[in-house]
């Protein structure tokens, strides 16, 4: 929170006279003298707090548009308090003897102490606002930031405009003096030197440019920001708790998950409360507590992936020095979990740094997954292990192209071509922790994907990635009937893009941006489910037609 200058706005007494000849009048008859015109000590006083509260006013507004003014509008603000202070204590000893008139009002309705453009509801409004802001760069600091750091040699600063989400920062325009990786670290060094750990600077694509930079690459500028204004703050107690909580309830989701894949075997009244839409008595849940035991090995599986997951996330970001808060599972019945929400508690040094964090995770729990999917698949062939497999309908797997036809290709047009099918636990594992990977390699708002894809194209092609998966997921293209609960989690929990890098300009690689474009390839084949023509020319499932 910033720190301000205290301001008091107290009610104007008109029993305080102050004349230009310095001479206090006293007495009622000196005082309305004329009573078609106002005591020349009284206006004199009114002009004067005029002046010093709009003084005062214009302080809250200077910072933005010179930082030099606010100095003089100070200074020149103290010394009329100061004047007026002076004037109301050589008329304390008058005011005890002197009287105001009954039928004069102590405080005439037409006296305005802010003047016509401001009253002191907008004072206090903008007083607020600064309070409760946070706060900005230093202007003397600003000043000794432009002649130290930058110059001929690195950047020539040509104008300055406010920086970050409520302007608190200083975004400096210029003309860049060499290669911008070389100048970005001598002015980190620099900056460093001159103010120590108060700031951070950042290298960002210049704003509204109407050209590319003549060395080649965007045009860039350098924004100042406070550090405590700019980095993420600590975990809080209250977020441990918290996400203890939803960790233990996606534990019961994904137990859930395995008590709902012995479908077959389940009580019948459980499984008509849970499938007849009609069904209002809930049945004994004592009745699912002999399920639980065989419902562990799936759970367990799901769960995994998904810490799989953000160990792949922690290992990425260990070398490269970036710190992670604690992982926010969300649970998820239908799938067990939606996956994690893990903000950045660092602020990241480069944009290969974001690409490499962010996709760690999806590829770690992608990984495993796969790897618990064609094991399923393998063993669902066994005849030995058949006391293991469970009954599935054969429908749901028409939910994903690619993982459709690879279980085609390996249980073989007999098995698949049925009512139910046969299939070891790991295969439901494996399919959930592949689907919930390729949701959060989704190109949208702050998910894997869309911190991905902002390192590799820019914030601009995120725009353009995430308006089309809104539309896919609107429309039920992508996920089928998972595609709404998806995209409410997304625009709920996750649609924010992610925070600047500190060298938010320099390329990622051409086979980081090729890794991606892969991936969201193979996310769409993951969720674009099989239609119909295509199920039934496979045999996958039996398809009703009418």
């Amino acid at each position: 929170m910033g720190t301000l200058t205290s301001y008091y706005f107290t009610p104007l007494n008109l029993r305080f006279r102050l004349c230009p000849t310095g001479r206090a009048y006293s007495g009622r008859s000196r005082m309305f003298e004329n009573k078609n015109s106002k005591h020349p000590c009284f206006l004199c006083k009114q002009r004067l707090y005029k002046e010093v509260f709009r003084r005062r006013f214009d302080n809250f507004r200077c910072f933005s548009s010179n930082g030099n003014e606010e100095e003089d509008n100070v200074s020149k603000s103290s010394n009329l308090t100061a004047t007026t202070e002076e004037a109301e204590e050589r008329n304390v000893d008058e005011l005890k003897s002197d009287q105001t008139p009954t039928s004069i009002s102590s405080r005439p309705p037409d006296i305005s102490p802010m003047g016509p453009a401001y009253n002191s509801f907008q004072v206090d409004s903008f007083k607020l606002m600064e309070l409760l802001g946070p706060e900005k760069v230093d202007p003397n600091d600003v000043k000794l930031i432009k002649e130290k750091l930058f110059g001929y040699s690195t950047f020539w600063v040509t104008r300055e405009e406010p920086f970050g989400d409520f302007g608190e920062g200083i975004l400096f325009f210029g003309n860049l003096r060499g290669k911008r990786e070389e100048v970005f670290a001598k002015l980190q060094r620099q900056l460093a030197e001159v103010s120590g750990n108060k700031y951070n600077l950042f290298m960002v694509e210049e704003p509204n440019s109407e050209g590319m930079d003549p060395r080649g690459g965007p045009r860039v500028s350098f924004g100042l920001l406070r550090k405590e204004v700019s980095e993420p703050g600590p975990t809080t107690l209250w977020q441990y708790v918290i996400a203890l909580l939803l960790f233990v309830l996606t534990i019961g989701s994904c137990v859930e998950l395995g008590i709902a894949s012995q479908i077959n075997r389940l009580p019948p009244e459980v499984v008509k409360y849970f499938t007849d839409p009609n069904a209002i008595d809930p049945p004994d849940m004592q009745l699912l507590f002999p399920f639980v035991d065989s419902a562990l090995p799936l759970a367990y599986g799901v769960l995994g992936v998904q810490l799989f997951h953000e160990v792949g996330h922690f290992l990425a970001a260990f070398p490269k020095k970036v710190k992670l808060g604690i992982p926010y599972f969300i649970p998820n019945i239908t799938l067990g979990s939606f996956g994690a929400i893990t903000q950045f508690k660092s602020i990241l040094p480069d944009r290969r740094t974001k690409v490499d964090v962010s996709i760690a995770g999806p590829f770690a729990g992608a990984a495993l997954s796969f790897s618990m999917f064609c094991v399923g698949l393998l063993l669902s062939s066994n005849p030995d292990a058949a006391g293991d497999l469970v009954q599935v309908p054969c429908m749901l797997f028409q939910g994903s192209l690619l993982l459709g036809l690879i279980s085609r290709a390996t249980l073989g047009y007999a098995a698949m071509h049925a009512a139910t099918v046969s299939i070891h636990p790991l295969v439901i594992a494996g399919w959930c922790g592949l689907t919930t990977s390729a949701f959060n390699m989704l190109p949208v708002g702050c998910l894997d994907g869309g911190r991905a894809v902002q390192g590799a194209f820019g914030k601009d092609a995120l725009v353009g990635f995430g308006l089309a998966t809104y539309t896919l997921l609107g429309l039920g293209v992508l996920g089928g009937p998972l595609s709404l609960p998806w995209g409410l989690y997304v625009l709920i929990c996750q649609r924010t893009p992610e925070k600047p890098c500190l060298n938010d300009v320099s390329e990622v690689g051409t086979w980081r941006r090729t890794a991606i474009i892969v991936a969201i390839v193979l996310v769409v084949l993951i969720l674009l489910p099989l239609w119909d023509e295509l199920a039934e020319e496979l045999g996958i499932g039996l398809v009703t037609t009418f």
